[in-house]
């Protein structure tokens, strides 16, 4: 069975970071793209981050190009998304997520995404 455990959520103040983190189990982690969304409340999930198999290739939204990273640790089946300068506009749930590996998908899109998490919630004051 796989599951995707996101950590990492909280509360801060505009400008800060946090780091969430996504530990996948049940599946050939080094194999599948990872991604992460989120929702914000009365809005739709939206793409945010993800990262093909290697960590050679890595695609952003363009409202956190500059702000936020995403990683992965294949040895540890983990991939993490380290947030900076975060806004009150990025209070949302986020969503790690993987995808099977296709050189046809973009890692930008939900349905390309098989499995998903349960979600952190952040939330971002000002």
């Amino acid at each position: 069975q796989v599951q995707l455990v996101e950590s990492g959520g909280g509360l801060v103040q505009a400008g800060g970071s946090l780091r969430l983190s996504c530990v996948a189990s049940g599946l050939t982690f080094s194999m599948f793209t990872m991604g992460w969304f989120r929702q914000a409340p009365g809005k739709e999930r939206e793409f945010v981050a993800t990262i093909k198999w290697s960590g050679a290739s890595t695609s952003y939204a363009n409202f956190v190009k500059g702000r936020f990273t995403i990683s992965r640790d294949n040895p540890k089946n983990t991939v993490t998304l380290q947030m900076n300068s975060l806004k009150p506009e990025d209070t949302a749930v986020y969503y790690c997520a993987a995808a099977p590996p296709s050189s046809s998908y973009s890692g930008t899109q939900e349905y390309e995404y098989n499995f998903w998490g349960q979600g952190t919630q952040v939330t971002v004051s000002s």
